[in-house]
């Protein structure tokens, strides 16, 4: 049972930000001007345009990283301090519920790098090969 709980875990940790920005993409490949919105959202919170290929890329690639097991450790610890930053600069100057919320979600991801690897993951692979 522990085994597929830690798996669950991992599973719904890394469906936070992997879900969040699969439909972002959808959103911004749907409209011409997508890209160029999601730059315009950032910067009203004073984010240059740069943050938006790496939140993007962050978010892809370290979320899809924590789904499949891969490199769990460094993928929460990431995604950790991912949260953090969106709590900080994305949520507290406008909602101090959804920036408690974020920093939650970061102790998810740090406990889940101190728990690290999980259950059906390819870290365990690795190991075995």
């Amino acid at each position: 049972m522990k085994k597929f709980l830690g798996f669950l875990g991992r599973i719904l940790l890394a469906q936070i930000f992997l879900l969040a920005i699969l439909i972002q993409l959808y959103m911004i490949l749907q409209h011409p001007e997508g890209y160029q919105s999601y730059q315009l959202y950032l910067a009203q919170f004073g984010l240059l345009p740069f943050f938006a290929p790496l939140m993007i890329l962050i978010q892809l690639v370290f979320g899809l990283g924590l789904f499949l097991g891969f490199k769990t450790k460094l993928s929460a610890y990431v995604l950790a301090v991912y949260a953090v930053f969106v709590a900080v600069f994305l949520k507290l100057p406008v909602d101090l519920i959804g920036f408690m919320q974020y920093l939650a979600i970061a102790g998810g991801y740090i406990i889940l790098a101190l728990n690290a690897p999980t259950a059906f993951s390819l870290d365990n692979l690795r190991k075995k090969a």
